[in-house]
């Protein structure tokens, strides 16, 4: 054997290296497979017709995602204005769930949301309401509405009304409660309730009415700027929160006025918003979902209008299968945890807030927010390897959201279930690690890289539904 020989790649089963290395042979492994989706692949591009009818499909619906523009009109009661949200019925983030499967986090918070709207006397007999099958689960994707972590929205919640006014379709996403003690990490004491009463019965009214006021928000004007100030709109929206809390103010201090509230409700309000660094991520996943709702439904189209997940499974849905979910266990997140953490004590990834990325954002963007990387246990050159990557699986640059340090480059939009197929890179997001037992919290960021299996099975099912229409 001559010693001098160069290493051999090796493509596939690991077993295809041992003959090999039985002879001496050094060998690389590299991490690929042929896509499992190979014969949907196939089927468009030996039928005839087939794939240019996809092709077109997904071009009307990237460019609907990309001509979307949003505005935040109004805060209400979700019971108000979110389509179907009834008494004795929750919304919770990720694809469908039932109480028996959910994680500790979601489990916490579902009980919390019973207690706030009254219909158990106690945390013991919200439990026992939600064993028995007395409430209600549903996705919040498929009310028209987002939310982070558990994503929990009850009817008495206010949210916020997006509307996509290019389109004419509108979103809700909750108020942000902020850090530490929250619903969405599963917290549901007392002071949990307290806070998220005062978000009904004191912000709500003043912010909806200082927006009534304003007419409205440009929300994708703000995500514009905030891309250039360093967020990515996931993980990061100081920049964000800070532009619209400025662009508000005024008619926050008219709003006072006209509802005949006083100095102190408006300054409690300004505390607030001031010590919530990341209350604009509600408004950004509000105005992903309105955009990537904007392009669902069209015939044959590949193109992912959501991503979630709910603590146990992560799901996606394609534009051209509707509101079908194609789900797979929800992965564990590697990243940087608070001191005291490890893995093991981390929930899956849990939450609506990869809506984000679905539209853009999060990830797709992290070129744009250097001060974010090392929170998620990466580099400026990982952000920057990472926003690249993801432009491998989509069908765009977005023409009003752009990259600086890429000399103002889209950020790569419009996730292509193909590409993901094709080429065997599955999406990545940046996101939050909650505690797997109720009320503890955050307890560190990173990186996740999703399931493929979902977009795999979504594609097949796209091919097959296409197959039949052309032969049928």
């Amino acid at each position: 054997m001559n010693p001098a020989v160069e290493p051999i790649a090796v493509v596939g089963p690991e077993e295809m290296a041992t003959p090999l290395q039985d002879q001496g042979v050094t060998c690389i492994e590299v991490d690929w497979r042929p896509p499992r989706a190979l014969d949907a692949l196939k089927a468009f591009r030996m039928t005839p017709g087939l794939e240019a009818h996809r092709v077109a499909a997904n071009q009307q619906a990237i460019d609907r995602v990309v001509r979307s523009r949003c505005r935040v009109i109004d805060v209400r009661s979700a019971g108000d204005v979110v389509p179907g949200l009834e008494r004795g019925t929750l919304l919770h983030a990720g694809p469908p769930i039932d109480w028996m499967s959910a994680s500790g986090p979601l489990q916490g918070a579902l009980i919390g949301a019973v207690m706030l709207e009254g219909w158990a006397l106690d945390r013991d007999g919200a439990a026992r309401m939600l064993a028995r099958g007395e409430i209600e689960l549903a996705p919040c994707h498929e009310r028209d509405a987002v939310g982070p972590m558990a994503g929990i929205i009850s009817p008495s919640m206010p949210v916020m009304v997006v509307e996509n006014v290019t389109f004419g379709n509108r979103s809700y996403s909750t108020l942000n409660e902020g850090l530490g003690k929250v619903l969405r990490y599963g917290a549901n004491d007392d002071s949990v309730l307290a806070h998220l009463r005062w978000l009904c019965e004191a912000a709500a009214p003043l912010l909806g009415e200082a927006l009534r006021h304003a007419e409205g928000i440009d929300l994708t004007a703000i995500i514009a700027q905030a891309l250039h100030m360093g967020d990515e709109l996931h993980n990061r929206n100081k920049a964000a929160t800070s532009l619209f809390t400025r662009q508000i103010a005024g008619d926050v201090c008219q709003a006072t006025e006209t509802l005949g509230r006083d100095a102190d409700e408006a300054a409690a309000l300004f505390q607030y918003l001031a010590a919530t660094d990341v209350f604009f991520l509600n408004l950004a996943m509000a105005a992903c979902k309105a955009c990537m709702d904007a392009a669902a439904g069209i015939p044959g189209s590949s193109l992912v209008t959501a991503m979630a997940r709910n603590g146990t499974e992560f799901g996606i849905w394609l534009s051209g299968l509707s509101r079908s979910w194609f789900t797979a266990p929800a992965p564990a997140v590697e990243g940087l945890f608070f001191p005291g953490y490890g893995p093991e004590d981390a929930n899956p990834d849990l939450g609506d807030s990869a809506i984000t990325e679905t539209a853009g954002l999060g990830a797709f963007a992290l070129a744009a927010a250097p001060a974010i990387v090392e929170f998620v246990g990466g580099s400026v050159d990982l952000g920057r390897r990472t926003t690249e990557e993801m432009a491998e699986l989509t069908l765009a640059r977005h023409p009003t959201y752009q990259i600086p340090a890429l000399g103002f480059v889209g950020v790569p939009v419009g996730i292509d279930a193909a590409l993901v197929c094709r080429t065997g890179i599955a999406p990545v997001l940046d996101t939050g690690i909650a505690h797997k037992k109720a009320g503890i919290g955050q307890i560190g960021a990173g990186i996740v890289r999703v399931p493929i299996e979902p977009f795999e099975q979504a594609f097949e099912a796209l091919a097959e539904m296409a197959s039949a229409g052309t032969t049928g």
